[in-house]
């Protein structure tokens, strides 16, 4: 894509030739919205965060906890939109889940390099990250309102959870994660990656959730940037407005300082918290800490109002790149084609950040030094954009996923490939087939090609006379399971044992479509029980219908109780029968003693 568009003019596409299909373009608001919400982190860090009152600066009021929020959220529409923006089905699940498994040990990887450097900034987040992803690839298998379920009581409920678990989980280090770490103490550090450190796993899921159903939605229509824009800057508002309300009006705050010789913190460090922000969580002294909605606090409030902000970002951006009049239009390009371009290599800038701010050339002073990378960023975002296409860790992961991606898919189509040739021989040899119909085994010392004018085999070599005798490997592997040609299958139900299933079966009934005939779902049972193999795998020769149809009758007759009574019937019928042999059977018993107290027998 050369222009942060959405679209391309009709004329345009008209006159120009026809090319083979290339990759599907990018969304450019998204690219544009965490481009916005790389250049907040950015800022944050290289900013300082209080002035000389204690109170927070203006890019700690605007940036803090949103920017990382939105970067969160931008995160789950990128797995939304690696997966087709739909739910992944059990067909796609081996190569999606390689994908994404792959994808998250990668940014770990990256994070934990970053914390092995010894940095100064004790908050990296990509470590955190690649743990959210792991945990995140779930959601991809649930339809969309169960991931808005799951993001929802993650916001609401799960910092209630975290408030009653945190006092049994060991104080966390609060510093990068390092391999070292993570070898010498695997279980503390998985501790912290997932609850007590600066990013917990709860409280990010939250964000993917969200991100993973806005993913799902057709980001091209106006009505859903508009619900997006507006919602999401009506939920910051109400947010912000319901904590002030609890904190002011109902006396949380005198509360909060009332409990704070309990919290384990100084006067100093509570006020601190309650202007800035916390390291991932509150203190648990009091129930009252779940009202602030600060930065970092994983309050359900502060979750809440990120949120919000995040989505109202990404509509915004959305809503600008819809711009179509001339002027409108280059505007939206000047602001969307640096976001865009540095929103399409996150990875490689953030990590780049990290390592200038640690190091020696950051000789400047905060704002020159925010200035200086900012402009870094956004002169080497374009032009990477208009020669490589993307950086350089962005190609590193995508090739290494994309590796994993295919080497699952191939490994899913060889045992499904193996599946169904096992399906096609057991049909093929239990095939109903008359005696004419089955070619008969040559004999040993016939040559059925041979020519009458050809020489004697008497007179030819034994290499020869091996060279021209038929192939009957395949009578030899198929001749002990291949039956005889009036012998049924063992998977066919016969007329006898029919008539004494069949009223049982009649009795499960649904409305709707033409069922198939229960005899032959009953033959597609049997074959499945038989050959073992998969029900999407059901031969459709052998007339039994679609073997996932034939499945959801077995799970009907099992909710009836229909397998219970069947046994019941066909048991009752083998003493009649004289075929139950009791001079094998072993009878067993119990004697339990009786309890004291009871009634007399």
């Amino acid at each position: 894509m050369t222009a942060p568009t959405i679209e391309r003019p009709t004329e345009q596409a008209a006159t120009e030739p026809a090319q083979a299909p290339r990759r599907k373009p990018r969304l450019v608001g998204v690219d544009a919205a965490r481009g916005a919400s790389l250049l907040g982190m950015i800022t944050l860090h290289s900013l300082y965060e209080a002035d000389a009152a204690g109170n927070p600066t203006w890019s700690a009021a605007v940036f803090s906890g949103r920017a990382a929020a939105a970067f969160a959220v931008l995160a789950g529409v990128g797995v939304a939109l690696a997966t087709g923006r739909r739910r992944v089905t059990r067909a796609d699940a081996p190569g999606t889940v390689a994908l994404l498994a792959v994808r998250a040990l990668a940014i770990g990887a990256v994070g934990l390099v970053l914390g092995q450097l010894d940095t100064e900034l004790n908050a990296v987040i990509l470590a955190y990250l690649g743990v959210v992803f792991l945990v995140a690839i779930p959601l991809v298998f649930l339809p969309t309102w169960a991931v808005a379920t799951v993001g929802v009581l993650l916001a609401t409920a799960g910092p209630f959870g975290d408030h009653v678990l945190l006092p049994h989980l060991p104080d966390p280090l609060l510093g990068d994660p390092t391999f070292a770490r993570v070898f010498g103490d695997p279980v503390g550090t998985l501790i912290e990656l997932a609850f007590t450190g600066f990013y917990p796993t709860p409280a990010w899921l939250a964000y993917m959730s969200v991100g993973v159903v806005i993913g799902r939605l057709n980001l091209t229509r106006l009505r859903v940037v508009i619900t997006l824009l507006v919602g999401g800057t009506v939920l910051a508002v109400a947010a912000h407005t319901a904590s002030w309300l609890l904190l002011h009006r109902y006396h949380g705050l005198d509360r909060i300082r009332a409990a704070q010789p309990a919290s384990g913190l100084s006067v100093e460090h509570t006020t601190e918290l309650l202007k800035l922000g916390g390291d991932g969580n509150t203190p648990t002294s009091t129930w009252w800490w779940l009202a602030v909605d600060t930065p970092h606090t994983s309050t359900p409030l502060d979750l809440l109002g990120t949120t919000g902000t995040a989505v109202a970002v990404l509509g915004l951006m959305l809503l600008i790149g819809r711009a179509r009049h001339k002027i409108t239009r280059r505007l939206a390009v000047a602001v969307l084609l640096p976001l865009s371009a540095a929103g399409g290599m996150t990875l490689t800038f953030y990590s780049a950040h990290v390592l200038f701010i640690n190091s020696d050339f950051d000789e400047y002073d905060a704002t020159t030094g925010c200035i200086v990378q900012l402009v870094a960023v956004v002169l080497l975002a374009v032009a990477v954009r208009y020669t490589a296409g993307r950086g350089p860790l962005e190609a590193i992961v995508t090739m290494f996923a994309g590796r994993a991606r295919r080497l699952a898919v191939a490994a899913s189509a060889r045992r499904e490939s193996r599946s169904a040739a096992r399906a096609a021989d057991w049909a093929e040899l239990w095939s109903p087939s008359s005696p004419s119909d089955a070619p008969p085994e040559p004999p040993p010392d016939s040559a059925p090609d041979a020519d009458a004018d050809s020489e004697p085999a008497a007179t030819r070599s034994p290499r020869e006379r091996r060279a021209a005798r038929p192939d009957r490997s395949r009578w030899r592997r198929s001749s002990r399971h291949r039956p005889r040609h009036d012998e049924a299958a063992p998977w066919i139900v016969s007329d006898a044992l029919w008539q004494r299933v069949e009223p049982l079966l009649s009795e499960v009934r649904r409305t709707g479509p033409k069922r198939p005939d229960d005899r032959q779902a009953l033959c597609a049972v049997l074959f499945v029980l038989h050959t073992r193999v998969s029900w999407e795998h059901v031969p459709v020769e052998l007339g039994f219908g679609s073997g996932t149809a034939c499945r959801r009758r077995l799970a009907r007759w099992q909710a009836s109780g229909v397998w219970q009574k069947m046994y019941e019937v066909l048991l009752a019928e083998i003493p009649g029968a004289d075929r139950l042999a009791w001079a094998r059977t072993v009878l067993d018993a119990r004697f339990v003693p009786a309890q004291p107290g009871g009634a007399d027998r």
